[in-house]
């Protein structure tokens, strides 16, 4: 799809907020300092004044209802810098749940707070290492949550947990108080320097969404093309510094970009990076449309997503020889980010077999 002049502008305008703001140094100095938040604080407010906090949150909730394909793009210029904020977990999914299966009164709640970044809202899923949401074995009777939750984005951090509990289609989303009693929170880092939170309910109040399920189901899809677009912005990022590196860095007195073996794996990745950029805006419209073959772009988008930003990754840091190992290169932070983004919400295995199902196979 091209972009309007709406959506040009705001890709422009976040592209230099994140490059000001947000650049891969700020990662390293989150890490480095062990914050106790996790995330870029001075970013998210930085992003809080430029509305992006509720670009998918309606009007008439105090946000600027822009779409997905506004969160994309977003989402895109993230991945380029490597930028941590809880804009994925809050902005995106727990904005997408609340506004799509939330009573009136949970969306007058919580969706004004989201879109003025006051509160950070947490989507509680999957229970072990792989993404399986059709098989939960957290439960909900008599409005009593039990369960453990792994890889919560931002749960050590959040005012509001959404948890999913059920079994396949029957699994539904409900509002959890992260400080009710019962309910215990581990912080965890993962590999690419992000945190999530391991999460147990022992005998916890779980306020029910009007429509739970479609709440979950539009939750995930809209994360799923969120993150394909974020791997696309990574990918691209990725593809730009290892081939200015090619034309710059010289080995048995030629530039190694004048070698035509890496000039062929550099081709071959410059139109991954295409087609994965183009998947996932494409992905991003259909949701935005509610188009009938929604969910089977996404999967499909998805799974090129994060097989080309491991690619890219792999690439980018062989390409650099020695210097792409150390830690003092940045190049390895995207690799890092590639594998773990991959795996979020269904790797692309999971999701290539869900697109297969889908289309008949």
């Amino acid at each position: 799809m091209k972009l309007n002049d709406e959506q040009q502008m705001l890709q422009d305008s976040v592209a230099r907020l994140m490059a000001d703001k947000g650049p891969v140094s700020r990662l390293r100095e989150l890490r480095d300092s062990n914050n106790e938040k996790g995330y870029d604080e001075p970013l998210w407010n930085a992003m809080v004044e430029a509305g992006l906090t509720g670009i998918v949150v309606p009007e008439e909730h105090g946000g600027i209802g822009f779409g997905l394909v506004g969160a994309g793009l977003v989402a895109r210029e993230i991945g380029r810098n490597l930028s941590v904020t809880p804009f994925f977990s809050t902005s995106v999914l727990a904005a997408t749940a609340l506004a799509t299966g939330g009573s009136d009164e949970q969306r007058q709640q919580w969706l004004p707070k989201i879109a003025e970044g006051s509160a950070i809202v947490a989507l509680a899923v999957d229970e072990g290492a792989k993404h399986r949401p059709d098989n939960l074995k957290a439960t909900v009777e008599g409005g009593t949550l039990n369960g453990d939750k792994v890889l919560v984005l931002d749960g050590h951090v959040a005012d509001l947990l959404l948890v999913a509990a059920g079994q396949g289609d029957q699994a539904a989303l409900y509002l959890v108080d992260p400080k009710a009693e019962g309910v215990s929170i581990e912080r965890t880092v993962m590999a690419d320097n992000r945190n999530a939170a391991r999460i147990s309910f022992k005998n916890v109040a779980a306020e029910p969404m009007a429509n739970g399920t479609g709440a979950l189901q539009a939750a995930l899809r809209a994360g799923r093309a969120v993150l394909a677009a974020e791997l696309s912005g990574l990918s691209k990022e990725v593809f730009e510094r290892t081939l200015g590196y090619l034309k710059e860095r010289k080995q048995f007195g030629r530039l190694i970009g004048t070698f035509q073996a890496l000039q062929h794996r550099a081709a071959q990745l410059s139109a991954d990076v295409a087609m994965s950029e183009a998947l996932a805006l494409q992905a991003l419209d259909a949701c935005d449309g509610n188009a009938d073959d929604a969910d089977i772009q996404v999967f499909a988008a998805k799974a090129k997503a994060a097989r080309v930003a491991l690619l890219a990754g792999q690439e980018g840091v062989q390409m650099h020889g020695g210097i792409g190992m150390t830690d003092e290169f940045d190049i390895g932070f995207f690799l890092k980010r590639a594998r773990a983004g991959g795996e979020t919400l269904g790797d692309a295995n999971y999701c290539a077999d869900r697109f297969a199902t889908l289309g008949g196979y």
